[in-house]
Protein backbone atom coordinates (compact mmCIF):
# COMPACT_ATOMS: atom_id res chain seq x y z
CA UNK A 1 0.00 0.00 0.00
CA UNK A 2 1.09 3.54 -1.04
CA UNK A 3 1.04 6.56 1.37
CA UNK A 4 1.04 9.95 1.03
CA UNK A 5 2.55 13.61 2.10
CA UNK A 6 0.47 16.00 2.15
CA UNK A 7 2.24 19.45 1.49
CA UNK A 8 0.28 22.82 2.30
CA UNK A 9 1.30 26.48 2.50
CA UNK A 10 0.06 29.51 1.00
CA UNK A 11 -0.53 30.20 -2.98
CA UNK A 12 2.68 31.07 -4.02
CA UNK A 13 5.15 29.42 -1.51
CA UNK A 14 6.58 27.60 -4.01
CA UNK A 15 4.96 23.95 -3.31
CA UNK A 16 5.04 22.43 -6.11
CA UNK A 17 8.62 23.05 -7.19
CA UNK A 18 9.47 21.61 -4.36
CA UNK A 19 7.29 18.65 -4.77
CA UNK A 20 8.73 18.03 -8.07
CA UNK A 21 12.44 18.61 -6.91
CA UNK A 22 11.85 15.07 -4.38
CA UNK A 23 11.43 13.42 -7.63
CA UNK A 24 8.03 11.87 -5.93
CA UNK A 25 5.11 11.17 -8.08
CA UNK A 26 3.23 14.58 -7.47
CA UNK A 27 -0.75 14.98 -7.41
CA UNK A 28 -1.48 18.73 -7.41
CA UNK A 29 -4.66 19.05 -5.47
CA UNK A 30 -5.87 22.44 -7.15
CA UNK A 31 -7.49 20.06 -9.82
CA UNK A 32 -10.16 18.94 -7.73
CA UNK A 33 -11.15 22.65 -7.28
CA UNK A 34 -15.55 23.05 -7.53
CA UNK A 35 -16.55 24.60 -10.74
CA UNK A 36 -17.08 28.52 -10.64
CA UNK A 37 -20.41 28.23 -11.90
CA UNK A 38 -20.97 26.13 -8.79
CA UNK A 39 -24.02 28.13 -6.57
CA UNK A 40 -22.06 27.33 -2.92
CA UNK A 41 -19.06 28.80 -4.52
CA UNK A 42 -17.97 31.30 -1.58
CA UNK A 43 -17.75 35.03 -3.22
CA UNK A 44 -15.08 37.24 -1.37
CA UNK A 45 -16.56 40.30 0.03
CA UNK A 46 -14.11 43.40 -1.31
CA UNK A 47 -13.17 41.77 -4.17
CA UNK A 48 -16.59 40.57 -5.78
CA UNK A 49 -15.44 37.31 -7.16
CA UNK A 50 -15.45 33.69 -6.54
CA UNK A 51 -13.29 33.57 -3.18
CA UNK A 52 -10.62 30.58 -4.64
CA UNK A 53 -8.73 30.51 -1.18
CA UNK A 54 -12.01 29.39 0.57
CA UNK A 55 -11.66 25.61 1.41
CA UNK A 56 -15.09 25.50 0.69
CA UNK A 57 -14.42 26.57 -3.05
CA UNK A 58 -12.80 23.14 -2.92
CA UNK A 59 -13.95 19.16 -3.26
CA UNK A 60 -11.78 17.87 -0.23
CA UNK A 61 -14.44 14.70 -0.09
CA UNK A 62 -13.28 14.14 -3.91
CA UNK A 63 -9.66 14.77 -2.85
CA UNK A 64 -9.78 12.33 -0.02
CA UNK A 65 -11.48 9.56 -1.70
CA UNK A 66 -9.14 10.19 -5.40
CA UNK A 67 -6.06 9.67 -2.44
CA UNK A 68 -7.46 6.62 -0.64
CA UNK A 69 -7.80 4.72 -4.04
CA UNK A 70 -4.22 6.07 -5.04
CA UNK A 71 -2.51 4.55 -2.26
CA UNK A 72 -4.96 1.22 -2.25
CA UNK A 73 -4.37 0.86 -6.81
CA UNK A 74 -1.79 2.74 -7.32
CA UNK A 75 -3.76 4.73 -9.75
CA UNK A 76 -6.93 7.00 -10.13
CA UNK A 77 -8.61 9.21 -12.75
CA UNK A 78 -8.32 12.65 -11.65
CA UNK A 79 -9.95 15.94 -12.78
CA UNK A 80 -8.22 18.48 -15.23
CA UNK A 81 -9.04 21.74 -13.92
CA UNK A 82 -8.56 24.95 -16.52
CA UNK A 83 -8.07 28.09 -13.89
CA UNK A 84 -8.83 30.18 -16.59
CA UNK A 85 -11.77 29.08 -17.12
CA UNK A 86 -12.88 28.11 -13.73
CA UNK A 87 -13.96 24.44 -14.29
CA UNK A 88 -12.50 20.64 -14.93
CA UNK A 89 -12.39 20.27 -18.36
CA UNK A 90 -11.57 16.00 -18.36
CA UNK A 91 -10.21 13.56 -16.62
CA UNK A 92 -6.26 12.02 -16.34
CA UNK A 93 -5.28 9.13 -15.17
CA UNK A 94 -2.43 9.59 -12.66
CA UNK A 95 -0.22 6.47 -11.31
CA UNK A 96 1.97 6.35 -8.47
CA UNK A 97 4.17 3.83 -9.75
CA UNK A 98 6.30 1.83 -7.45
CA UNK A 99 7.01 4.68 -5.17
CA UNK A 100 6.03 3.77 -1.51
CA UNK A 101 5.27 7.04 -1.19
CA UNK A 102 3.66 9.95 -3.39
CA UNK A 103 3.31 13.99 -2.32
CA UNK A 104 0.14 15.67 -2.63
CA UNK A 105 -0.10 19.65 -2.99
CA UNK A 106 -1.88 22.47 -2.76
CA UNK A 107 -3.64 25.67 -0.56
CA UNK A 108 -5.88 23.39 0.76
CA UNK A 109 -3.26 20.08 2.02
CA UNK A 110 -4.07 20.41 5.48
CA UNK A 111 -7.80 20.65 5.55
CA UNK A 112 -7.32 16.83 4.48
CA UNK A 113 -5.11 15.90 7.28
CA UNK A 114 -7.16 14.22 9.83
CA UNK A 115 -9.45 12.36 7.21
CA UNK A 116 -6.20 10.81 5.65
CA UNK A 117 -5.11 10.12 8.71
CA UNK A 118 -8.10 8.28 9.65
CA UNK A 119 -8.20 6.32 6.91
CA UNK A 120 -4.22 5.04 7.44
CA UNK A 121 -2.84 7.05 4.35
CA UNK A 122 -1.02 9.69 5.79
CA UNK A 123 2.98 9.51 5.58
CA UNK A 124 3.28 13.01 6.71
CA UNK A 125 1.81 16.46 6.62
CA UNK A 126 3.83 19.84 6.00
CA UNK A 127 2.46 23.48 5.62
CA UNK A 128 5.77 25.02 4.04
CA UNK A 129 6.46 28.43 5.41
CA UNK A 130 8.33 31.60 3.95
CA UNK A 131 8.39 35.08 3.40
CA UNK A 132 5.01 36.85 2.91
CA UNK A 133 6.60 39.40 0.47
CA UNK A 134 8.33 36.91 -1.89
CA UNK A 135 5.14 34.54 -1.83
CA UNK A 136 3.27 37.94 -3.25
CA UNK A 137 6.17 38.50 -6.26
CA UNK A 138 5.86 34.54 -6.95
CA UNK A 139 2.38 34.39 -7.04
CA UNK A 140 1.79 37.37 -9.19
CA UNK A 141 4.70 36.03 -11.98
CA UNK A 142 3.38 32.84 -12.18
CA UNK A 143 -0.17 34.04 -11.92
CA UNK A 144 0.71 36.59 -14.99
CA UNK A 145 2.93 34.33 -17.01
CA UNK A 146 -0.18 31.54 -16.79
CA UNK A 147 -2.98 34.46 -17.96
CA UNK A 148 -4.94 32.96 -14.33
CA UNK A 149 -7.07 35.76 -14.40
CA UNK A 150 -7.00 39.74 -15.42
CA UNK A 151 -3.85 41.44 -13.96
CA UNK A 152 -5.67 43.82 -11.79
CA UNK A 153 -7.65 40.95 -9.84
CA UNK A 154 -4.18 39.50 -9.89
CA UNK A 155 -2.76 42.17 -7.95
CA UNK A 156 -5.67 42.76 -5.96
CA UNK A 157 -6.22 39.16 -4.81
CA UNK A 158 -2.30 39.11 -4.39
CA UNK A 159 -2.23 41.69 -1.85
CA UNK A 160 -5.67 40.58 -0.11
CA UNK A 161 -3.52 37.21 0.19
CA UNK A 162 -0.58 38.83 1.39
CA UNK A 163 -2.20 40.17 4.84
CA UNK A 164 -4.14 37.29 5.55
CA UNK A 165 -0.72 34.93 4.97
CA UNK A 166 0.43 34.51 8.48
CA UNK A 167 -3.16 33.84 9.78
CA UNK A 168 -3.59 31.02 6.48
CA UNK A 169 -0.24 29.45 7.94
CA UNK A 170 -1.58 29.06 11.16
CA UNK A 171 -5.07 27.71 10.49
CA UNK A 172 -3.10 25.34 8.70
CA UNK A 173 -0.87 24.45 11.43
CA UNK A 174 -3.63 23.89 13.61
CA UNK A 175 -5.36 21.56 10.88
CA UNK A 176 -2.54 19.43 11.76
CA UNK A 177 0.56 20.43 9.03
CA UNK A 178 3.57 21.25 10.86
CA UNK A 179 5.35 24.11 9.87
CA UNK A 180 8.76 23.77 7.69
CA UNK A 181 11.04 26.26 5.87
CA UNK A 182 12.09 25.60 2.09
CA UNK A 183 15.40 23.07 3.54
CA UNK A 184 13.13 21.45 5.96
CA UNK A 185 10.69 19.91 3.17
CA UNK A 186 13.67 19.55 0.91
CA UNK A 187 14.92 16.98 3.36
CA UNK A 188 11.24 16.08 4.73
CA UNK A 189 10.78 14.71 1.09
CA UNK A 190 13.68 13.29 0.17
CA UNK A 191 13.29 11.41 3.58
CA UNK A 192 10.30 9.89 2.29
CA UNK A 193 11.70 9.21 -0.74
CA UNK A 194 14.49 7.47 0.84
CA UNK A 195 17.25 9.64 -0.29
CA UNK A 196 20.43 10.78 1.54
CA UNK A 197 19.53 14.16 2.82
CA UNK A 198 21.25 17.16 2.16
CA UNK A 199 20.74 19.64 -1.17
CA UNK A 200 21.01 18.17 -4.80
Amino acid sequence: MHRVVLLAGPSGSGKSRLARESGLPVLNLDHFYRDGDDPGMPRHPELGIVDWDDPRAWDGERAVDTLVQLCRTGSAQIPVYDIAHDRAVGTELFTVGAAPVFVAEGLFAAEIVEECRARGILADAIVLRRRPWKNFLRRLVRDLAEHRKPPMTLLRRGRALMRLERAIVDRQRRLGARPAGAHEVRDALREAAGAPSGKP
